[in-house]
């Protein structure tokens, strides 16, 4: 039954202002009771600059990759491929130097990746590494500068 015959139906109007109104105050309430922590992603502890020069040079193992695949060890190219085998050969440089490096035991592998190489290759390093037992490793880089 339609007892309004002269009157069209109006369309319900949401209103904004009571609406804006109550999201404001869910929002400030929001921000008083969140707690802000600070969290860090990785624990790290910046190096710090000294001006006294190393005294003893670390024994170093340089590996260069380049973008071929190839790898060569202290500038002698091995025919290795595999983790495997490039940790023997880096286990037979190390013993090779350690008789000219006076005793130095622990080997820090700098490896010299080309641009262009594949990140297999480098992480094929990092792995023979690894497996020869040897934990101190290091990328060169140039600067930004010298192209």
């Amino acid at each position: 039954m339609n007892f309004r015959k002269g009157k069209g139906r109006d369309d319900p109007e949401i209103n904004l202002i009571p609406f804006i109104d109550v999201l404001l105050v869910i929002v400030i309430f929001l921000m008083v009771t969140t707690s802000y922590s600070k969290f860090t992603a990785l624990q790290i502890t910046l190096p710090t600059a000294d001006a006294d020069k190393a005294m003893q040079q670390p024994f170093e193992i340089n590996v260069a990759v380049n973008p071929q695949g190839q790898y060569a060890i202290n500038n002698v190219q091995v025919s290795s491929r595999d983790a495997a085998a490039l940790a023997l050969d880096l286990k037979s440089a190390a013993q090779g130097d350690t008789q000219s490096a006076s005793g130095k035991a622990d080997p820090v592998v700098i490896i010299n990746a080309d641009a262009m190489a594949t990140h297999q290759t480098v992480i094929n390093v990092l792995e023979a590494a690894r497996l020869a037992g040897f934990d101190k490793i290091t990328f060169a880089a140039q600067t930004s500068g010298h192209k």
